[in-house]
């Protein structure tokens, strides 16, 4: 039976307060600048430009704005800065509009062909269903989200299909399309009660695939079957190539094979096996085409491999829980950043596994490693990130993450399979374990 608070135990906390030392003071620095001002370490300098061992040349950064593109904008990052290097177009930009796009039509696909798999569900009484109602349509997404919508669109240059308002605040679109979703999934659930087949249930989803085509081409534009690629490059030389498809700007302009990547997970609870694949088919929003598989690799090896592709001199896609010991305005990303633990009075650290276990670690945001700096043993001591907040935040946009931060809160890389070691190549090829739509690593 559920107790209820004594004013005896009241009491007695007020006492634990004010016998606490220092507790007024505290108080007040609490109450005037909030607990993160009140424990913060030391912060990096903004004036002064770290120095890295390792340090590829990139360029200037983008910005996702209020959206939830991290996912693309890291992935596209680390393929511009290699196509821009390749064809001597600094700060070449590929255009998110174009892909979210797609991402945005590909999900309400996903989510109506759910659905449809089992319409007399009921979210009171099925979780999947419900978790799959709380957000039928949003901005967010996984690694391999990006290359599976490559594959099948192709991309174009932020110059073809720029942003618009939806495509950088996507608060507006994405409450249209989760409205217009739950509609037709109440629609298809009618339906099947009233004993329709399965010819009528996919008339009704293709009818409704339409209508959100068109409330998407509204909001992002309609992405172009062809275009013109007219450029100078950085010696001013003048280039137009004409008459483009988007997969073949792909193919000539970037040209990596997309297969090639492989996204290690680093998640130690005792319900994750290392050495194994898993896949997460509730996100696969490409149906037919590339799914969402991790392999779960002990935590040091996501930073000895990521060493390895920068050295190679590739950046490396990282998924991280970026709300965690940060400061945004000077970039400073450090382990213990914010010492509760101090401020309070009592312990507030939690390991990694419990973290997860507990939900307090998130996968919230995803970046890009362009350079890291190694002591004299060839270990990391820091990192530098490129971020796709805008240039006013960091170092014109960078930012500086020490070791401590990345052991804590670095979750995720995609890696070459060339530089996997023999151990991680084996367990690509292993039966993936699907994971539950409300797992923490969703």
């Amino acid at each position: 039976m559920a107790k209820a608070i004594s004013f005896d135990q009241i009491d007695q906390y007020q006492k634990d307060f004010v016998d606490q030392p220092g507790a007024q003071v505290l108080a007040k620095a609490v109450q005037n600048v909030g607990p993160q001002a009140a424990s913060r370490g030391t912060l990096n300098d903004k004036a002064a430009k770290p120095a890295f061992s390792i340090e590829l040349d990139t360029g200037k950064v983008t910005n996702q704005k209020q959206s939830g593109r991290c996912w693309m904008f890291s992935e596209l990052n680390t393929m511009r800065h290699f196509a821009g290097e390749k064809f001597g177009i600094k700060d070449l930009e590929l255009s998110q509009a174009y892909l979210a796009f797609y991402d945005r039509i590909e999900k309400s696909n996903l989510f109506l062909e759910q659905v449809i798999a089992d319409p007399t569900a009921s979210p009171t009484e099925d979780r999947k269903l419900a978790t799959l109602l709380q957000q039928p349509n949003g901005d967010g997404g996984q690694f391999d989200n990006a290359p599976a919508l490559i594959e099948k669109y192709g991309i174009v240059p932020k110059s073809v299909m720029p942003e618009t308002f939806n495509s950088s605040a996507t608060g507006q679109i994405n409450a249209v399309l989760n409205l217009k979703l739950r509609k037709a999934a109440s629609e298809l659930q009618q339906a099947a009660k009233a004993g329709k087949d399965q010819d009528a249930l996919e008339a009704i989803k293709d009818d409704n695939l339409s209508a959100i085509y068109r409330i998407v081409a509204y909001a992002y534009g309609n992405p172009p079957a062809t275009f013109d690629f007219e450029y100078r490059d950085d010696k001013k030389n003048f280039h137009a190539d004409r008459g483009l498809t988007p997969k073949e700007f792909y193919a000539k302009y970037v040209g990596w094979n997309l297969g090639q990547y492989v996204n290690l997970v680093a998640d130690p609870r005792d319900t994750k096996q290392y050495f194994q694949a898993y896949s997460l088919p509730s996100q696969n929003t490409v149906v037919g085409g590339r799914p969402i598989t991790f392999v779960n690799v002990p935590a040091d090896q996501l930073a000895q491999l990521a060493i390895k592709q920068l050295k190679a001199g590739e950046a490396v896609w990282f998924g991280n829980d970026v709300g965690q010991d940060v400061d945004r305005d000077t970039g400073t990303l450090t382990g213990g950043l914010y010492d509760y633990s101090t401020l309070f009075g009592f312990d507030m650290k939690l390991g990694v596994a419990d973290r997860f276990a507990t939900r307090q670690a998130e996968v919230t945001h995803a970046m890009t490693l362009t350079g890291v700096d190694l002591d004299d043993n060839g270990q990391p001591t820091r990192w530098k990130v490129e971020n796709s907040w805008g240039k006013d935040r960091g170092n014109d946009g960078y930012y500086v993450a020490d070791q401590s931060w990345f052991e804590q809160y670095a979750y995720e890389v995609a890696i070459r399979k060339d530089l996997l070691t023999p151990e991680i190549l084996a367990a690509t090829q292993t039966e993936p374990i699907p994971l539950d739509p409300w797992d923490e690593l969703h």
